[in-house]
């Protein structure tokens, strides 16, 4: 039986490299791939997947109202034999119950990448829901400066000082994201606050 997978780690835990490397896995055994994202990550491009080891790949964006369901009820004469969504965190709650019911339905597995919490560790509403929905649930590890392991998407602002307040979505990279375990992330919020 398929199942809907959720991998979720923090910036830098290689959740797209993973993605890209179960996409040719896959391919390499003669399956077709179907290789979304969610529109609102363009910072590598609209349309691609970009790892940040240098794997890349075309991906069809997706937006927040596009129903997947619908969609892959659609492409039934180029059927998908595999489903691969790289940040997953921007996928609305509805959208993740689409997958589940694509999972249930064409017995097509569904594997998710992405954050699990945003900068304020406060839980992405389609991470909520794949946490909620998923068959199985894998953590991607990196660790913190320190040595630990990083389970926190610290901010940063352009003086490279971590900050707590902002919308939940900002787009970046190495230059605007730490991975931090919490004990760190802890200390350096209250030098913000201080």
């Amino acid at each position: 039986m398929a199942k809907l997978y959720f991998r979720y780690g923090v910036m830098g835990s290689s959740k797209s490299a993973q993605a890209l490397i179960t996409k040719f896995n896959y391919e390499e055994q003669g399956m077709r791939v179907w290789l979304l994202k969610p529109s609102r990550d363009t910072r590598d491009g609209l349309n691609v997947v970009k790892s940040r080891i240098g794997l890349e790949q075309n991906a069809e964006a997706i937006d927040e109202y596009v129903d997947l369901f619908a969609i892959f009820k659609q492409r039934e004469k180029e059927f998908f034999e595999v489903i691969i969504v790289d940040e997953a965190q921007f996928l609305s709650p509805g959208q993740v119950e689409q997958l589940r019911d694509i999972v249930d339905t064409y017995n097509v597995p569904v594997f998710c990448f992405g954050l699990r919490t945003d900068f304020q560790t406060r839980l992405f509403p389609g991470s909520a829901r794949l946490l909620e929905l998923a068959d199985s649930i894998t953590e991607l590890k990196t660790v913190c400066a320190c040595g630990k392991k990083a389970t926190v998407n610290a901010r940063l602002d352009q003086k490279g000082t971590v900050v707590t307040q902002g919308e939940q979505v900002y787009l970046g990279g190495n230059e605007s994201y730490r991975p931090m375990c919490y004990r760190c992330w802890k200390k350096a919020t209250k030098k913000e606050i201080e």
